[in-house]
């Protein structure tokens, strides 16, 4: 698994724009505070339900492999120029 540059930024941007689609989708979420690999969980698990990520082999189903693989879609869904993408 190589490490993206600003990882830990795309990492964010992924929470704030899965959470908003989980959202506009019309999932509800609970009224507790959530923490982010949980966020990241529920994010993972919609996105692969909406056929928008292709699962993880249920023995990598981890917190960093998640993690990695939400960076990795956020990489793909921002425009080329994004200042997150550019080097």
């Amino acid at each position: 698994m190589k490490k993206q540059k600003n990882e830990t930024k795309l990492f964010k941007a992924a929470l704030k724009i899965g959470m908003a689609f989980a959202i506009k989708r019309g999932y509800s979420l609970p009224d507790v505070p959530l923490s982010d690999s949980q966020k990241a969980e529920i994010i993972y698990r919609l996105l692969v339900e909406q056929k928008m990520l292709v699962p993880l082999p249920a023995d990598k189903e981890d917190g960093p492999n998640i993690k990695h693989r939400l960076v990795v879609w956020i990489s793909k869904q921002l425009p080329e120029d994004h200042p997150l993408l550019v080097d």
